[in-house]
């Protein structure tokens, strides 16, 4: 095997380098955004969607522009966190789609937009999510935003990897929660976010505790936190510990998401806004 010359563009071998040189898509003319954030997490269920429309949420009521590409394209809950329940995706004077909009201003794309019934399940192969994932980025009018999340498919696979090669995103933020198991996946997240030369913004534990309603005790139901240990593993920084609450958990399931104020947020919420200031 010959010696590597750094030279993408002149090699014929098929590596993992040559592969992070995908060019990176642009968005529609006239479109604008400053920042990208991707929301990621090592497996499904520890709440990485409900993560990125509470930080969406709170960075818009500040004044922020913002939205949300839901890239889980088989599993999407974004639009009924929002509330939003018409189906049409219309397209503009440019044949470019317009994302709908949540009661604050927060522009919206995702896939079960595009579902006559919520349940109805989408049967697609990895190259066909991967490309409605880079159609919903490129094809969609964001207009001029400040932040763009990208709520990312689970896992390191092939989807996750083609929205790292072929999206500008700036930062991730990993979610996790308090399992040991899902503290060894979130691991391999950060790795690959590494391994991609993407920049990880930090670590969210979702459902570390709940809180006793008699005795404001904290429980930790999952078990002590892992959190500190595995940042300090991986080189990286703990945003927040977030709580488990019934009253948020029925304010997602009536679509009111947008009414909720997590104070455990709030240092993130200002880091990130600190990005474009």
């Amino acid at each position: 095997m010959s010696e590597c010359t750094h030279n993408c563009d002149t090699c014929s071998a098929s590596c993992g380098s040559k592969e992070t040189n995908i060019a990176k898509l642009k968005l529609a003319n006239s479109c604008k955004v400053k920042k990208i954030i991707g929301v990621s997490s090592g497996k499904g269920g520890v709440g990485k969607s409900f993560v990125t429309s509470i930080l969406a949420s709170s960075l818009q009521k500040k004044g922020f522009k913002v939205g949300i590409l839901d890239a889980d394209i088989l599993g999407p809950s974004i639009p009924k966190s929002f509330g939003i329940i018409e189906k049409n995706i219309v397209a503009d004077e440019n044949n470019i789609m317009v994302p709908k909009e949540s009661r604050l201003g927060i522009k919206i794309m995702s896939s079960n937009l595009l579902l006559e019934e919520d349940t109805e399940p989408i049967i697609f192969r990895g190259s066909l999510i991967s490309g409605v994932i880079q159609q919903f980025y490129q094809e969609t009018n964001w207009g001029e935003l400040d932040f763009l999340f990208i709520d990312m498919p689970p896992g390191t696979g092939d989807v996750p990897l083609t929205v790292y090669q072929s999206i500008p995103i700036d930062e991730v933020i990993i979610v996790t929660s308090p399992q040991d198991l899902v503290s060894m996946i979130v691991s391999k997240s950060i790795n690959m976010a590494h391994k991609m030369d993407i920049k990880i913004f930090g670590v969210i534990e979702n459902m570390s505790y709940v809180v006793c309603p008699s005795c404001s005790e904290r429980i930790e139901i999952f078990g002590k936190s892992k959190i500190d240990e595995v940042v300090d593993d991986n080189d990286t920084i703990a945003l927040a510990k977030l709580p488990m609450r019934v009253e948020y958990a029925k304010m997602v399931d009536e679509g009111m998401i947008e009414d909720i104020d997590m104070v455990e947020l709030d240092d993130t919420v200002e880091k990130l806004a600190e990005l474009i200031r």
